[in-house]
């Protein structure tokens, strides 16, 4: 076998490949809501999250940006009214950035065709159970090579 034809770095080309692609699909309705793609990701976790919030290190985690970087975002994003910044009660170093209405509101204009997007150009090409198996395997991936993606979420669900 020739070294260039290898195919784990097939699989990480085709990987690589279809996450820009996908990207430069999705820009356009990010764009439209006014929203740059790491702004979309931070709202969408902070959505997804127990009580639309998430401490800003979990946050960091979970977007794979510093603790600087979310912080830089996480500050733009509340200038613009779309996530408010909630001291923690338990832990007065720590502080949690939460989803505010305005964040909900922005969210719901973009994903109609956000989601039109995803099916048209990536989810829809896949059967039902091609799709299941997608993300079972992407999860077990995601798991091993970003531990962190989930931070905060499963410890605060357990508390409730």
């Amino acid at each position: 076998m020739d070294t260039f034809d290898d195919p784990r770095l097939t699989a990480m080309g085709l990987l690589a490949e279809v996450y820009a692609g996908l990207s430069a699909k999705s820009a356009a309705s990010f764009a439209a809501a006014k929203l740059s793609e790491v702004d979309f990701e931070t709202l969408i976790r902070l959505a997804r999250s127990p009580e639309r919030r998430l401490r800003m290190s979990d946050l960091a985690a979970q977007t794979s940006l510093s603790t600087s970087g979310i912080t830089r975002v996480v500050d733009r994003l509340e200038r613009e009214g779309l996530v408010e910044r909630h001291a923690c009660a338990t832990d007065r170093r720590a502080s949690f950035a939460v989803l505010s209405e305005a964040g909900a509101e922005r969210l719901e204009r973009v994903l109609p065709r956000h989601i039109e997007d995803i099916e048209t150009w990536f989810t829809g090409l896949l059967t039902p159970e091609e799709l299941d198996a997608f993300l079972a395997t992407l999860r077990r991936i995601r798991d091993v090579v970003r531990p962190c993606a989930t931070a905060g979420v499963q410890q605060r669900v357990d508390a409730s």
